[in-house]
């Protein structure tokens, strides 16, 4: 099982590990919400995670335009 981290704006893949390198807990997902949780984190038929976080680009754009976070999706 992998743990992938995309871009949740621009799809940009950013990192992937298999799952038994780290706990859960050490990546800090326990502290999200049940809300947070079923949109930060998918979790794949095949066992794979993906968890959606935001690139520093789509970041630094959104901090200098932040009005792109009106739109349904911003940064495609």
């Amino acid at each position: 099982m992998a743990v992938n981290y995309v871009c949740r704006h621009c799809q940009m893949p950013l990192g992937s590990f298999q799952a038994f390198e780290v706990p859960e807990y050490k990546l800090g997902l326990h502290f999200l919400t049940p809300e947070e949780r079923k949109r930060i984190i998918a979790y794949n038929s095949n066992g794979d995670v993906t968890v959606r976080v935001i690139c520093e680009y789509c970041s630094q754009t959104l901090e200098n335009h932040p009005e792109l976070a009106l739109l349904s999706n911003p940064l495609q």
